[in-house]
């Protein structure tokens, strides 16, 4: 069974897709993930706070996480992208939350929504970006 926090991270994620694919509306999308039938099994606060974050730090995401990738931006999967912005804002701006526990739902989105090992490129990426941004939590 999976957690209302892993449900307000996964609404995202597809939220984060349909902007990403779609180039949509963010008010637009995120009005739609909260008036849909699955919103009262998330956490409501927690999708907030990572939608408006993502969306504010979504540049400053991408240019922390291209660093770490062993290819163009545009050329990683949509589905990807998405989570890699989630994980990176987790990382650098929800501090409380173990680095460990931000990989480990990173991952799950991505054997849930991704493609056949694209958890391993996810893990990947955030465990480096979290060497710089977690130092001495990894410590």
């Amino acid at each position: 069974m999976r957690s209302a926090r892993h449900r307000a991270r996964a609404a995202a994620m597809q939220g984060l897709y349909e902007w990403l694919v779609a180039e949509g509306d963010p008010e637009l999308i995120g009005h739609e993930i909260r008036t849909g039938s699955h919103w009262s099994k998330i956490d409501q606060e927690y999708f907030s706070t990572l939608w408006q974050g993502v969306m504010e730090h979504a540049a400053a995401l991408q240019i922390a996480i291209e660093p770490q990738l062993d290819r163009a931006w545009p050329e990683v999967s949509p589905v990807e992208r998405a989570i890699l912005l989630l994980g990176a804002f987790e990382l650098q701006h929800r501090v409380e939350i173990p680095y460990r526990v931000v990989l480990n739902e990173a991952v799950e989105l991505a054997k849930t929504y991704g493609g056949t090992d694209g958890h391993k490129f996810i893990n990947g990426v955030l465990d480096q970006l979290a060497k710089g941004v977690r130092a001495a939590e990894r410590a």
